[in-house]
């Protein structure tokens, strides 16, 4: 396939309805659409009496961060990613920090154009260990990510999605399927701050948690964007938590972050750090044994340590690495503890660099 984006590509998760109607199946909101339409989340849409992706190939804008942005911290720690999204979201949260891609409309957005085999390439130039799906949520395009995923396996590169995990059966199942890795946002623990504050439902992302850990070898962390007054009540700190230890285990990373005003909640503070600190106490009071803060200078947060001996396994701060206490296949040196995720070795050397990359100027072999 050529680098040029196809003006429509077609999907699988659809069906016609008797009222002349089709649905989506992509995802728990099954949009209906009559031809012209398109989903809420705009970028799949009814075209000839089909549901077609409508951003297929399409970009807007790549860049390589360190994998401890996704964040992932426990997934070949220190190595860069190649991260790109597309256009559009199936939620709508009112808090969204990237609303100026997750909800566009316009397709002038998506500036970067690439085929799959092309991305592939370019991380292998570019000297990232993997590809990140990211910005806006990749279930919306999904045949897309799925191409790319496979082209990246096919150059030793990995693909990792992160995700609000809003997915159904079907799809889930093929979607993971051609993933490594992936970050998931648990938006809050309530079905009313779903509801009335992401547009969305509680239960079919419990669903997928369940389903990456006991259905898949995906390794998956968990984040929790933290909004005063809104999802950080203790009592909701305190279910969230303990439904994490008790359905998923205690070795499943847990993020905290902290939101700043954004999207249509301008209105809403900044996140105190002390906020943060208290949901890390409530994780691990009730058994998780990695639970970091983000979005805030927090080394001591946002480092591991082993819960055999207490040893400082992995420092960070911010995205950098600093001490590293592990063995080569992801052990405690002071215990012998293996530490859950994924590790190769010494730790890579990316470090907090975040690098912008324009596919179209880069010169490489693959589309």
């Amino acid at each position: 396939m050529s680098g040029e984006a196809p003006a429509t590509f077609p999907t699988k998760y659809w069906h016609r309805l008797p009222d002349g109607r089709v649905q989506c199946d992509v995802c728990p909101r099954a949009c209906k659409m009559r031809e012209g339409q398109r989903g809420l989340c705009f970028v799949r849409g009814r075209v000839d009496d089909e549901v077609v992706l409508l951003t297929y190939g399409r970009s807007s804008g790549y860049c390589i961060d360190p994998i401890e942005k996704k964040p992932l911290n426990h997934f070949f720690p220190g190595t860069s990613v190649l991260s790109f999204g597309t256009a559009g979201c199936n939620l709508a949260c009112r808090f969204c920090q990237n609303w100026d891609i997750s909800k566009s409309k316009e397709m002038d957005t998506l500036a970067d154009a690439a085929s799959p085999e092309k991305i592939a390439a370019a991380a292998v130039r570019l000297g990232c260990d993997s590809v990140a799906f990211t910005y806006n949520d990749p279930t919306i395009f999904l045949e897309y990510a799925n191409d790319v995923a496979d082209a990246c396996r096919e150059v030793g590169v990995k693909a990792v999605a992160v995700t609000a995990g809003y997915i159904n059966p079907e799809a889930r199942e093929d979607f993971y399927s051609h993933l490594d890795a992936a970050n998931v946002d648990l938006k809050g623990f309530t079905e009313e701050f779903y509801k009335h504050v992401c547009i969305g439902h509680l239960d079919p992302v419990l669903e997928t948690l369940e389903y990456l850990r006991y259905e898949t070898d995906v390794w998956f962390e968990i984040t929790t964007l933290l909004i005063p007054d809104r999802n950080d009540s203790d009592a909701e700190l305190d279910e969230l938590t303990s439904w994490i230890a008790e359905h998923l285990g205690p070795d499943v990373p847990l993020h905290f972050t902290a939101f700043h005003p954004d999207f249509k909640m301008m209105d809403v503070p900044a996140t105190p750090a002390a906020t943060l600190r208290r949901a890390r106490e409530w994780g691990q009071r009730n058994g998780l044994n990695y639970v970091y803060v983000g979005n805030v200078h927090d080394s001591e947060g946002s480092s591991t340590y082993c819960p055999g001996c207490g040893a400082l396994v992995v420092e960070r701060d911010w995205h950098e690495l600093g001490r590293w206490h592990l063995t080569d296949d992801g052990r405690c040196r002071t215990c012998d503890t293996a530490i859950p995720g994924r590790y190769a070795g010494a730790p890579g050397r990316w470090g907090r660099r975040r690098v912008p990359v324009r596919l179209t100027a880069l010169t490489v072999r693959g589309g």
